[in-house]
């Protein structure tokens, strides 16, 4: 794989564990709290590491590919935002081209600008109850939904704010056994800092839709302040990181914490005011623009779309970041959207090049599978 050096890139890196600056934090994820009854399956990070190799393309010819996420038998589910369709991925254990298939189409699923289908997680239960969780956007909001996949969809949080841009979309179950998503302030700035809106938000809830156990607010609402978070990774200690895109100057990476606000509107970046946390990294937008997060072993990497590369972080223990970053892929695939660790410990990268902004190949878009983050 193709590194290179990260000198020259506008960059800031706290030193501390906590986000903050000067103020007591909220407690953070890491909260000791009461799980469901089927509890998270342990993060891939832990999964043994194959042998250190060049990028592999393993899928073309999709269709902005949002989300993936790991079934037990081993293959993967993928959304695409525009067609609203969901496929099946199987890659062949000894490398090669693999298996695509259309599984569902998600038929309540409106694509318009930066909306259509978007997150997908798969239940920590899903070898007896047989359901995944998906994000996407009809005619009047963005929605989360149960469904196994020859039901129809069963909304459990409708009303999270929708529009052409920051409609948010990741969703994922953390190693608390809860659901997590982001959503978007929906380009209305004022959201993200209103306690009742759910834009502009990460939300942790249980399974049927309900605010988690252990939720600062009491609602849905896990941390607030954000423009528009599309990554959503833990490491191996329970720490969470978000991406979040930034307006015109600061793209950022976060550590979130229980309650923490994040500051947007008021700030973009690092601001250094205590009533706000600040991010642990943050690049201008044309070098990152950063979309998908996953964790292989012990570092944090995100998937880049205007930046056209991965960033590569190594963690430290007690959370926060260690070192200078590191570009990966940088320009050779393109605009890259999701970022997932595959059971065999690899990592899967999509592509994003025929969302509208990018300058597709005749193979766009594609899966790759990266087995060197350094």
């Amino acid at each position: 794989m193709r590194r290179l050096a990260a000198s020259g890139v506008a960059l800031a890196l706290l030193g501390t564990a906590a986000c903050g600056t000067g103020r007591p934090g909220p407690t953070p994820t890491t909260l000791p709290v009461t799980g469901p009854t089927t509890t998270a399956p342990a993060p891939a990070t832990s999964a043994a590491r194959p042998a250190p190799g060049p990028p592999s393309v393993i899928a073309t010819g999709l269709e902005v590919p949002w989300e993936v996420a790991f079934l037990p038998d081993g293959a993967a589910l993928v959304t695409e935002r525009d067609s609203g369709r969901i496929l099946r991925v199987e890659a062949p254990a000894g490398g090669g081209q693999a298996r695509v298939s259309e599984v569902r189409r998600i038929r309540p699923s409106v694509h318009r600008g930066e909306g259509g289908l978007m997150g997908l997680a798969v239940s920590p239960g899903y070898a007896t109850d047989k359901t995944i969780f998906i994000y996407y956007t009809t005619g009047d909001d963005n929605r989360i939904a149960r469904l196994t996949l020859g039901g129809e969809p069963q909304p459990i949080v409708t009303g999270i704010p929708a529009a052409a841009n920051h409609n948010g979309g990741r969703l994922a179950f953390g190693p608390d056994g809860y659901l997590y998503a982001s959503t978007g302030d929906a380009a209305d700035r004022a959201r993200a800092q209103e306690p009742g809106n759910l834009g502009g938000k990460i939300l942790r809830m249980t399974p049927d839709g309900r605010p988690a156990p252990g939720n600062p607010f009491g609602t849905l609402v896990w941390s607030y302040g954000h423009r528009n978070v599309q990554g959503l990774a833990w490491d191996r200690a329970g720490h969470l990181y978000a991406t979040e895109f930034g307006q015109n100057t600061w793209d950022e990476i976060n550590l979130i914490e229980r309650g923490g606000n994040y500051g947007w509107p008021a700030v973009e970046g690092r601001a250094g005011n205590p009533r706000y946390m600040d991010p642990v990294a943050q690049w201008h937008t044309g070098e990152a623009s950063c979309s998908g997060a996953a964790v292989v072993g012990d570092v944090l990497v995100a998937a880049c779309l205007r930046g056209e590369r991965l960033w590569a972080m190594d963690l430290k223990p007690g959370g926060g970041l260690a070192g200078q970053p590191r570009a990966l892929l940088h320009g050779d695939y393109g605009r890259l959207r999701a970022a997932v660790v595959a059971p065999d410990g690899a990592l899967w990268v999509t592509t994003s090049n025929r969302d509208g902004r990018g300058s597709p190949s005749a193979a766009d878009d594609r899966i790759i599978r990266v087995t060197d983050v350094g």
